[in-house]
């Protein structure tokens, strides 16, 4: 039996011509800028880590806890993606940090 619903399936490279056709300027950023990273694994990493911690720890006692793991965890992050060390930047004032932020 033959289901005339819906759209006629196309090939898989079929699909990906039609999506590069639509996602033609998106696609060219990463030929014309290689600095611009092809995947979103960063983002999803810091993301995964939260996750993980509620899990192991159950949750965090306090917002204010949640809260300070996230300050945390984001100044490491950024510290790692730009190549910083990660110990001296823990050291640094919220004022140096805020300075070496904008002038990364």
């Amino acid at each position: 039996m033959i289901d005339k619903r819906g759209r006629k399936k196309r090939r898989p490279g079929h699909n990906l011509a039609l999506r590069l056709q639509d996602k033609k300027e998106d696609f060219l950023r990463f030929v014309r800028d290689w600095s611009i990273p092809f995947t979103n694994n960063l983002a999803e990493r810091d993301l995964r880590m939260m996750k993980l911690c509620m899990k192991i720890f159950g949750c965090f006692r306090t917002e204010a806890g949640a809260r300070d793991f996230v300050a945390l965890y984001s100044v490491i992050s950024t510290a790692k993606k730009r190549g910083w060390e990660i110990i001296q930047t823990l050291a640094l004032s919220a004022q140096e940090l805020a300075v070496k932020l904008q002038a990364a």
